[in-house]
């Protein structure tokens, strides 16, 4: 949508992936807090490692996105 969508909604675009990225660090908190009581820590480690990549991945993906639109915008 950053890049194909309608100019006119591309701070729209902005926002959705603001709010992507805040919903991917809210899930990463709590596998992170629900990880910790797990008795097999092993599996709590590759949980909390999944979602830390996870999460990773996210804010390039914002940034990527962010970066477009700021380039619509300003021209």
């Amino acid at each position: 949508m950053a890049e194909t969508g309608n100019p006119n909604s591309v701070s729209d675009a902005g926002v959705g992936a603001l709010a992507a990225r805040s919903a991917v660090l809210g899930a990463q908190l709590n596998v992170k807090i629900n990880a910790a009581s797990l008795s097999d820590k092993a599996k709590a480690a590759e949980l909390v490692a999944e979602a830390d990549e996870i999460a990773a991945k996210a804010v390039v993906e914002e940034k990527e996105i962010l970066d477009i639109v700021n380039s619509k915008i300003n021209g």
